[in-house]
C-alpha cells in the first residue's frame, strides 16, 4: 500500500479533508481554520500525483484512493473520522461511505463530482484554460485568478502534474463513474452535501442530485458561493461542516 503524504494540525475529534483537483493547496487554510476554531485534529493528505508527488501505477482510479484513505485511517488508529472532501475529494469521500465505514461518523461533501446527472453535467475542466476554470469555479471570480505565466518553473510542473493526475483519476473528460448514482444508494453514513449557489462546474440541482442518490442525506446551500467554499466562504462552511460533525459523532469529548 502507497504510502501517501498528509499533514496534521489540532487536536480533538479527527478529520480527514480531502483536496480537489486544484491540491492541496486549495485545502489548506480551511484545515488551518477548522484546527484554530474547533477541537479538531485535522489530516490533509495529497492524492498521488499532486503537489509534485509520484504516482504509483496501481493507483488510477478514484476507488483505488478512497481504499488508500481507509487503509490510512486504519494505519493512524483514527475513530470517530469525520471525511470532509471538496470536487474530486467529495468523490473520493463518497466511495469511501461505501467501503468499510467502522472509523467514519460523518461524511461532508463539498460541491462533490463523480456521479452522472442527465441534464447537468460537470464541465469538461480540461477543454477550459484557467481564466475559464475561475470563471466557473467562484462568485466573484476576479478575487481568484491563477496566471499561469507568472509562476516559476517549478510552480508550473506541480501545476500540470495535478492536472495530469486529475485525468488519470477523473478519466480525462468524464468527471464522473455511470455507476456511483445508484451505488450510492447502499451508504449508510450520515452525509451532508455542501454546495456554493454559485457553482458553474457543477451546479445546484447537481448537487441536490448528489444528495437524493444517498439515503437521508441533508442538502445544504452556502449563498454567494462558488465551487470552492473552503477558499471563498471559508467560515460558512466552517458552520456547516462542525454542526454536522458535532451532531454525529460517537464520541463525546
Amino acid at each position: 500500500m502507497h504510502n501517501v503524504p498528509y499533514t496534521e494540525r489540532g487536536t480533538g475529534r479527527p478529520f480527514l479533508v480531502l483536496h480537489g483537483g486544484g491540491g492541496p493547496q486549495t485545502v489548506a487554510g480551511f484545515a488551518d481554520l477548522l484546527a484554530a476554531e474547533h477541537d479538531a485534529h485535522v489530516f490533509t493528505p495529497i492524492h498521488p500525483g499532486f503537489g509534485g508527488t509520484p504516482r504509483p501505477d496501481s493507483c488510477t482510479t478514484v476507488g483505488d484512493l478512497a481504499r488508500l484513505y481507509v487503509a490510512l485511517l486504519d494505519r493512524l488508529d483514527l475513530d470517530d473520522v469525520t471525511v470532509v472532501g471538496n470536487s474530486i475529494g467529495g468523490w473520493i469521500a463518497a466511495e469511501m461511505a461505501l467501503l468499510d465505514t467502522a472509523r467514519i461518523s460523518s461524511v461532508a461533501l463539498v460541491d462533490a463530482v463523480g456521479i452522472e446527472v442527465p441534464g447537468h453535467p460537470v464541465v469538461d475542466f480540461f477543454a477550459l484554460t484557467f481564466p475559464e476554470i475561475a470563471q466557473r469555479s467562484y462568485y466573484e471570480p476576479d478575487k481568484f485568478l491563477i496566471d499561469p505565466s507568472t509562476m516559476t518553473p517549478e510552480q508550473q510542473a506541480v501545476l500540470a502534474g495535478n492536472r495530469a493526475a486529475l485525468s488519470v483519476y477523473a478519466g480525462d473528460t468524464s468527471m464522473m463513474d455511470p455507476t456511483l448514482r445508484e451505488r450510492l444508494s447502499a451508504a449508510t453514513l450520515p452525509t451532508r452535501v455542501i454546495w456554493g449557489d454559485h457553482d458553474r462546474i457543477a451546479d445546484p440541482d447537481y448537487g441536490r442530485a448528489y444528495a437524493n442518490a444517498i439515503p437521508n442525506a441533508e442538502f445544504v446551500l452556502l449563498t454567494e458561493t462558488g465551487h470552492l467554499p473552503q477558499l471563498e466562504t471559508p467560515k460558512r462552511l466552517l458552520g456547516a461542516v462542525w454542526e454536522f460533525a458535532d451532531a454525529h459523532a460517537r464520541h463525546r469529548p
